[in-house]
């Protein structure tokens, strides 16, 4: 290939890698986003996924509310959807040699659960801090929430609010009880080794502790409404 031919192929791919993850964006401000990275990793290992679409008005009020206290208190008031101070905070503790406790926003893993693979590298973290401004620019804040409560993975095979709700309470994510809501919040951390239907004594404080977290953060919550 001759240098021109080079240099027009580098700036097409160049140009693939930066349009291409806007437009997807915003193409998924509009519809329910297709199975995710982490889905697909999780059938390969053998949990086929059970999802089913539901928005926003159709899960009940309290459960967004419950997974901003517990996963991302500043959700609200974050323009590019990144915690700087928590973010430094644990490229801190990595550059002492510490575990650096989590940093991600709920805008953060929406975007890398939407475009990444389930891996723990430097490289994914950088496309993460890369991808999350653009979701949150161009997504308003109950969307991001809206596909968020519909991707996560709330247990072995399960992804979303609604198919939560009903493998674990056997009704509709709309009528989910605030304790219901509480103790699927609750798991979040730890989806995989924690159960909402049948919680442990510490899944069981955490859901009170959210619950009292709801009522402190008051104003902090009003982008949900």
């Amino acid at each position: 290939m001759r240098r021109s031919g080079l240099v027009r192929f580098s700036i097409r791919v160049a140009l693939v890698l930066l349009l291409a993850p806007p437009l997807a964006i915003l193409v998924l401000r509009f519809v329910p986003p297709p199975m995710t990275p982490l889905m697909l990793a999780r059938w390969i290992e053998g949990d086929r996924p059970v999802r089913q679409w539901t928005p926003l008005h159709g899960i009940a009020p309290s459960l967004p509310r419950l997974v901003v206290a517990g996963e991302d208190n500043g959700f609200c008031i974050q323009r590019f959807g990144i915690d700087t101070t928590a973010l430094q905070a644990q490229v801190d503790a990595r550059l002492e040699g510490e575990e650096g406790r989590g940093a991600s926003t709920i805008t953060m893993q929406l975007a890398r659960n939407l475009f990444l693979p389930p891996s723990r590298t430097m490289l994914r973290k950088a496309a993460e801090l890369w991808l999350t401004p653009q979701v949150a620019l161009l997504w308003p804040k109950r969307r991001v929430i809206e596909v968020y409560l519909n991707v996560v993975e709330f247990g072995p095979g399960l992804y979303g609010a609604e198919a939560a709700s009903r493998a674990y309470f056997h009704k509709s994510a709309a009528h989910l009880t605030d304790d219901e809501a509480a103790r699927l919040a609750s798991i979040l951390p730890a989806p995989r080794s924690w159960s909402a239907d049948h919680p442990g004594p510490y899944v069981r404080e955490r859901a009170r502790l959210l619950q009292r977290r709801v009522t402190q953060l008051g104003p902090l919550l009003d982008c949900l409404d």
